[in-house]
């Protein structure tokens, strides 16, 4: 049976332990448990952290150990990177980007007249600024 282990160290006695992640029930088929801890009586030498792939027989004898990384690896460019990108998917992705620039061209624009209107208002209050001390000087004269 194959099981997916992360490798893991006792931090007092220094033991390397191997906690059980998931195993395959059959062919492409996993189930998720993270209830079980190995005590690894194998000396190798893998790195705490490390995913590997682990081998054992019904009795629980280890028959091997690798690393998962390559096996990972192919999972995700044969799950996830073949088929993910799909006509469809495209077509709803330029749909939305299309969408997106379209609310943006928009805010644009009213932000663009928000901006004139503001700037408008401003000469309209200078000029009133200017004709209000006009006034004022001719008053004091």
């Amino acid at each position: 049976m194959l099981y997916l282990a992360q490798v893991q160290k006792k931090s007092l006695s220094g033991e390397t332990e191997l906690q059980i992640l998931a195993y395959e029930t059959t062919d492409n088929i996993w189930q998720v448990d993270n209830s079980e801890n190995l005590t690894l009586n194998l000396n190798i030498s893998v790195q705490e952290g490390v995913l590997v792939l682990l081998e054992r027989e019904q009795n629980g004898t280890i028959i091997s150990i690798t690393e998962a990384k390559e096996w990972i690896l192919g999972i995700l460019q044969q799950y996830l990177t073949k088929n993910a990108v799909d006509a469809q998917f495209i077509t709803e992705e330029k749909e939305k980007i299309e969408q997106w620039r379209q609310e943006i061209t928009s805010q644009n624009l009213e932000l663009n007249r928000r901006f004139l209107e503001i700037e408008t208002r401003r000469e309209e209050l200078q000029q009133l600024e200017q004709s209000l001390k006009s006034k004022a000087e001719e008053l004091q004269n």
